[in-house]
């Protein structure tokens, strides 16, 4: 998955409540918007355009939307021609002698308009279905032996109608772009659902979602005696001198790496951070630049939601290993647990700029798994894959990152849901990538909920939004659980 200017970047970074990090650019300069009456028709920028190395689909649906490696990337219009990208950039559109349109400019440069089509497939994942497909019916999830157990949905907490409210808003946009929906409740598998050309064969991208695959490899490391929580890092990564040398970098361990507490200069959420994602991915060597920034804290104090910090476990990892990171994970993780790894590049330079960024894509059913991992206390079946004392760390509340709580790679929150006689607030572990990406870990109602989207940069959680008034009130009224917190609802 190329870099996307369009966009500033589809990156592994996303916060609690489900938005991205985001480089701010400052917007050009261009003359005010026209009368909407006299704005060109977004018809003339539908097409495709070239887009480092390969191309990018600009689609026009119900607003202009830019599509790369089918993530949907959507652009707000400021002027007749010149459009906002998520990221508040400037994206214009440039014109012929003949006023048609020709190329397309962004933060990258200029892009020629190669047609003024797009693919077929493209268009169709604007609809959840195909056009003409029958109205939905509830078909119960298929029994793949693949050690997720699978059940009727109408015999759960969730109950038939809750499921089909929940697909009904999928279906009529009303959660936009959600790909896909596998909700696995009392210890079975009973809606499972994909949209948008996806199937359960599909690999989605998992993009910051990746990060809690990587504490689990980095749990097998610590296991297996590769490496400990609490030595030194820079001399596991092999660097024996590094620029603005400070004590305090020479005392960051994994520890520190795990939550999101190195004390670097590294914050994906603040514009111009030294060790932020959108200044490593255009340099040679991304550990190198993470090493070589300043210290603004002491390591172990201060949460900030830094990529490079998860670059930085899994090449210790690395390093003390011999393998690639993808690697140990096959044999350690994925292998155990029946998971068929796909595309996971875990290169730190440009070689990896214009592609997936470190991020990796799995199947659904396969995070379904690894929900399942850590919900049983890291069994899968007879085998103890994962260390149950590394689950219960992980999972817990470690640091604070985005003023949320936060373990090794996992999100610790709650969510506010509304019930006859109160708010209750439901407390859950998340793993989370930007677009959509969830798996939902909910202890207190026999839940794991897996998401995925694509709806990127666009600061909008729909999942977040399911579980909170379908999901969660669905399953709280099953087992008679009153509101905790506030006055009545009415």
């Amino acid at each position: 998955m190329r870099t996307l200017a369009i966009s500033l970047t589809i990156t592994l970074a996303l916060a609690s409540g489900g938005m991205p990090a985001i480089a701010r650019t400052e917007p050009a300069t261009v003359a005010a918007q026209p009368p909407a009456a006299t704005l060109p028709p977004l018809s003339d920028f539908v097409g495709t355009y070239t887009y480092q190395g390969a191309t990018i689909e600009i689609a026009a649906p119900d607003g202009l939307v830019a599509v790369l490696d089918g993530g949907k990337y959507p652009l707000r219009r400021k002027s007749a021609d010149v459009f906002i990208n998520g990221g508040g950039a400037d994206v214009i559109f440039h014109r012929g002698p003949d006023g048609v349109v020709t190329a397309i400019e962004d933060p990258t440069g200029v892009n020629r308009r190669l047609s003024a089509r797009i693919s077929a497939l493209t268009a169709a994942g604007f609809q959840p279905r195909p056009a003409g497909s029958p109205p939905y019916r509830y078909q119960a999830p298929r029994d793949l032996r693949d050690g997720i157990p699978v059940g009727d949905v109408a015999r759960s907490d969730l109950g038939a109608e809750a499921a089909n409210r929940l697909v009904a808003g999928v279906l009529d946009k009303t959660w936009p772009d959600v790909d896909s929906v596998l909700i696995f409740q009392g210890g079975k598998l009973v809606l499972e659902e994909y949209f948008y050309g996806y199937d359960r064969n599909t690999p989605h991208r998992m993009v910051s979602a990746t990060k809690s695959v990587v504490g689990a490899v980095v749990g097998e490391a610590v296991a297996n005696g590769a490496v400990t929580l609490d030595e030194p890092v820079l001399p596991k990564l092999g660097y024996a001198t590094v620029a603005n040398p400070d004590p305090r970098k020479s005392a960051i361990t994994l520890r520190d790496l795990l939550t999101m507490q190195s004390g670097l200069d590294c914050d994906d959420h603040v514009a111009g951070s030294p060790g932020g994602e959108s200044q490593l991915y255009n340099t040679h060597d991304w550990i190198r630049v993470l090493v070589d920034v300043k210290m603004v804290d002491t390591p172990g104090t201060v949460g900030r939601y830094c990529t490079g910090a998860t670059f930085l476990a899994g090449r210790m990892v690395e390093k003390a290993t011999g393998r690639t990171l993808p690697d140990y994970a096959q044999a350690h993780l994925f292998g155990p647990m029946g998971i068929r790894r796909a595309d996971w590049t875990w290169n730190h330079d440009l070689t990896n700029a214009d592609k997936t960024f470190g991020m990796m894509a799995m199947r659904p059913r396969d995070m379904l798994k690894f929900g399942m991992l850590y919900a049983n206390g890291g069994r899968w079946g007879k085998t103890q894959v994962l260390p149950a004392t590394w689950v219960k760390t992980s999972l817990s509340s470690l640091s604070t990152v985005e003023n949320t709580a936060y373990g090794y790679y996992w999100w610790r929150m709650w969510l506010r849901v509304a019930t006859p006689d109160g708010s209750h607030r439901v407390f859950m572990s998340a793993a989370q990538g930007n677009g959509g990406q969830k798996i939902y870990l909910v202890p207190e109602l026999d839940l794991i909920a897996v998401f995925t989207g694509s709806r990127y940069n666009t600061g909008e959680a729909p999942q977040n939004k399911i579980m909170a008034s379908v999901v969660l009130p669905a399953l709280l009224q099953a087992r008679g659980i009153k509101g905790d917190v506030g006055a009545p609802v009415h």
